[in-house]
């Protein structure tokens, strides 16, 4: 407990401040951090997201219920400016990703996905007035088990949206087939097999663990076949981006254009944004999806949304011009910084996770198999020695207690100026650690590490 006097609560903001600058040196001076869901902002972003809007509001919503020419209305006054920049914002996003509609005032990846999810619930009883409100009858996700996102699960964001099968009583959820031979693809002809036994209102493809690509063309052709493309009951394919936000395009894949009708994300991980989420789409005016749109906007504020962080949302507006400048640069190297590094790892004997053919990843993630149980303790002993990654249960483990895997990603240290032979070398320090012993008894190389990370302190891909 503090002392409530003037003295003792100047001491604490004092070492507060001291603290924060020493934890700032520490993770961006001596640390290589590997975590894949997260990386820093440009100083160009930071002086944006605290900025003069940063305590400022701007609600407001369609003025007339799903009429896609109304103005908004606003409920208060002196947010030109910030109204200015929320359209700009759209415009930029909507450029990156080739999308017609953006929904940038979601705070939250987890927070997009909710909010799609209570729209797509409010769309499908809008004709039902009067009648108890359906849920989603069924959903199609990934296994959290085999890396799928919690969000999308019976015990995250979809609790409140799912309905539950008669009989069992379960959750009315089913979770993609995997290839035999290949756990973090799905199995496409199962999964067709799958949503033709099933039924499902809801696709998502979603991963936290994420290495390949998503099958979603394949999956979205089969069905609007099935079901018909504008049919407003067919299965609703939803793209969770989370991870790979900043990764779409031709350098990876471009789930709109592969038939998903809705992508959400995070836009921190590989994107260069302050935390916050978005919702994209290219549902055509006039669609019978049209109206799930203007649930989603609906959704968001009203439903999900006060404030929407106008410094963050003002930040973001920063990042995403970063991103259209050096979309051609920044992607590119990521993955192949990511394929160099799995490579680099797999050479000096440790075991890494996917297909050795595509250098084991086709995005910025990188997992790596320890003894069964020792994903914790590796991660303690890397984290003693500089190395920043998290422990992570694979398809094949009891649990997450039970974690054998390490999860890293290549785009934080990428944006500091990494290349291909830089995570070589770290390969290299990262085995000699492992081969040292366990973090209680040896901190052997941090030295080493932080010498490594001493030569790349200066952010790139940034104004």
């Amino acid at each position: 407990m503090f002392e409530h006097n003037a003295k003792q609560i100047a001491a604490s903001a004092k070492k507060l401040f001291r603290d924060a600058r020493s934890n700032a040196r520490w993770r961006r001076r001596e640390c290589i951090n590997l975590i894949p869901s997260e990386q820093p902002t440009s100083a160009y972003v930071d002086e944006l997201t605290i900025s003069e809007p940063a305590a400022r509001y701007n609600e407001h919503r369609r003025g007339a219920t799903f009429d896609a020419n109304a103005s908004d209305i606003r409920y208060y006054q002196g947010t030109d400016f910030i109204m200015e920049k929320e359209l700009e914002l759209k415009a930029a996003l909507g450029t990156f990703f080739r999308s017609s509609r953006v929904e940038p005032r979601v705070l939250s990846g987890q927070m997009a996905n909710d909010t799609v999810f209570d729209a797509l619930k409010q769309f499908r009883n809008r004709q039902k007035k009067g009648q108890q409100p359906r849920l989603i009858r069924r959903a199609l996700v990934h296994d959290l088990k085999k890396g799928g996102h919690l969000s999308a699960q019976p015990m995250g964001a979809l609790k409140n949206y799912l309905g539950r099968l008669p009989r069992t009583n379960r959750p009315a959820i089913d979770y993609f087939p995997s290839q035999k031979d290949d756990p973090y693809c799905i199995d496409v002809d199962e999964t067709k097999r799958l949503i033709s036994a099933c039924r499902p209102g809801l696709i998502v493809f979603g991963r936290s663990v994420i290495i390949r690509r998503e099958s979603v063309r394949e999956i979205a052709e089969f069905v609007h076949g099935e079901f018909g493309a504008d049919n407003a009951d067919r299965p609703v394919i939803m793209y969770d981006a989370a991870h790979v936000l900043g990764l779409l395009g031709p350098c990876f894949q471009d789930p709109l254009d592969e038939g998903a009708d809705i992508v959400t994300g995070s836009t921190h991980k590989t994107f260069f944004g302050p935390q916050r989420g978005v919702i994209l789409s290219n549902i055509a005016p006039g669609s019978a999806f049209e109206p799930l749109w203007c649930e989603i906007e609906a959704r968001t504020f009203p439903g999900h949304v006060s404030n929407h962080h106008l410094g963050t949302m003002l930040g973001l507006l920063g990042a995403t011009y970063e991103m259209i400048r050096f979309r051609d640069e920044y992607p590119e190297q990521v993955i192949r910084n990511a394929k160099a590094f799995a490579r680099a790892l797999h050479d000096t004997g440790m075991f890494v996770e996917g297909d050795p053919d595509i250098d084991f990843t086709e995005t910025h993630q990188v997992l790596l198999r320890i003894h069964p149980g020792g994903g914790k303790c590796v991660a303690a002993l890397l984290e003693a020695n500089n190395i920043i990654t998290n422990s992570q249960m694979l398809h094949d483990d009891p649990g997450f207690a039970a974690a054998s895997g390490i999860r890293m990603g290549t785009q934080e240290m990428t944006r500091y100026g990494m290349k291909e032979d830089d995570f070589r070398e770290l390969a290299a320090l990262m085995a000699e650690i492992c081969a040292d012993g366990p973090a209680e008894q040896v901190n052997s190389r941090p030295n080493g590490v932080a010498a490594l990370r001493n030569r790349f302190t200066q952010m790139q891909y940034c104004f």
